[in-house]
């Protein structure tokens, strides 16, 4: 497949599919004898465009500059602004000629979106409050068109194929390993995404308004919003006991905002998500939470499964050890643990498994994945 640039101007409908999207945000002229920008914009595109697929640039100008439909023309920008995988502002101001006061409502809009670049000459005024919150937010920035196209096509890269509903999910929630996993599990049940918009986006946690094609059951089910976050490894260390009732079991006890128990806490294993494997990450886990190094020898895997199937698409790989007493000892007299300057303080207690469930003391995907691994040999 060959390179392709192919320009979508204003209420034009999109193509069925594409590798990459970029939407060119920016101050438009109205006055026929202003130029815009936006021609030499695309011409830079084609040059850097290189990559086997289509690229689709959206161009909120008429092909004949001619406005005649302004709530079509602010429909199409919010749908295509949506659909772009890169949005870039270029705000070439002149408050006589492009005063670019849209532009600082869209700018207000997508600054912490995570897809934007922006760029704008040196002396274009009124641009330093823009500017700020591109520092802030970590968005690139050019002083130059050349510039600030490169730094969106740097960050596509070689894009992905997507087509009809899978376009409106962006590269950055596309390439993530969580959604990955979750949309192969979907197609593999033959069910295909119809339409999604991100509604919510913080570092590595994502959530998507999808509407899914159900092929089982021959509808589309549009009512529902997948969260997710990267994956998690749990750890059940505990002390036998002459039943699992009586087994001891290691918990973390740790602020968490949404806790609604008693003390405001979260009771759970210890665990949590790491850059490495599930195996040692589940290690790395135990040590910063309880304070206990553990041969990775020791641990036994228990699967994986969804935490939470009908919120979120992570899932959590569970893990076991059985520990000594003076382990066990070890453990209870220490604390606080894990990462203190980043605001995560876990203290360690321990009961047995029936006093955790006569106290309520866990969740019942913490409950769950406790009597997996207990009574996994019995």
């Amino acid at each position: 497949m060959e390179p392709e640039v192919l320009v979508v101007h204003a209420l034009e409908e999109p193509p069925e599919s594409w590798e990459a999207a970029v939407f060119l945000a920016g101050p438009t002229p109205r006055a026929p004898d202003v130029p815009s920008w936006r021609p030499e914009a695309v011409e830079r595109i084609r040059a850097r465009w290189a990559v086997s697929g289509r690229l689709v640039v959206f161009v909120p100008e008429h092909r004949d500059r001619r406005y005649v439909d302004y709530t079509g023309q602010v429909d199409w920008e919010e749908r295509c602004l949506h659909l772009a995988d890169e949005v870039v502002f270029w705000v070439p101001r002149d408050m006589e000629t492009m005063p670019a006061l849209t532009t600082n409502v869209e700018w207000g809009m997508w600054h912490d979106s995570g897809r934007v670049v922006f760029g704008a000459p040196p002396e274009a005024p009124k641009n330093r409050y823009l500017l700020h919150y591109a520092e802030r937010f970590g968005v690139p920035t050019a002083t130059t068109l050349d510039g600030v196209v490169a730094a969106a096509l740097d960050r596509i890269g070689d894009g992905s194929s997507r087509i009809g509903g899978e376009r409106e999910v962006p590269l950055l929630v596309w390439r993530t390993p969580e959604f990955r996993q979750w949309y192969e599990t979907q197609r593999g049940a033959d069910n295909v995404l119809r339409g999604a918009r991100v509604v919510w986006r913080t570092g590595l946690h994502w959530g998507l308004h999808v509407a899914v094609e159900v092929a089982a059951e021959g509808r589309v089910k549009a009512n529902e919003v997948v969260f997710s976050r990267p994956d998690i490894s749990a750890v059940l260390l505990y002390r036998p006991g002459p039943t699992p009732d009586e087994t001891v079991v290691v918990l973390v006890r740790e602020f968490r905002s949404p806790a609604s128990t008693e003390d405001g806490c979260v009771h759970e294993l210890p665990g949590g998500s790491g850059p490495g494997d599930p195996l040692s990450t589940a290690v790395a886990e135990v040590a910063e939470e309880t304070g206990l190094v553990l041969d990775p020898a020791r641990l036994r895997r228990h699967g994986v499964r969804q935490v939470n199937a009908t919120m979120s698409a992570h899932r959590a790989h569970l893990f076991s050890a059985e520990i000594t007493e003076d382990e066990l000892a070890a453990v209870r007299d220490t604390g606080p643990h894990g990462l203190l300057d980043e605001g995560e303080r876990t203290y360690v207690e321990a009961a047995t498994f029936a006093e955790i469930r006569r106290a309520a003391l866990v969740d019942w995907a913490t409950l769950g994945m406790i009597a997996e691994a207990l009574y996994a040999d019995r």
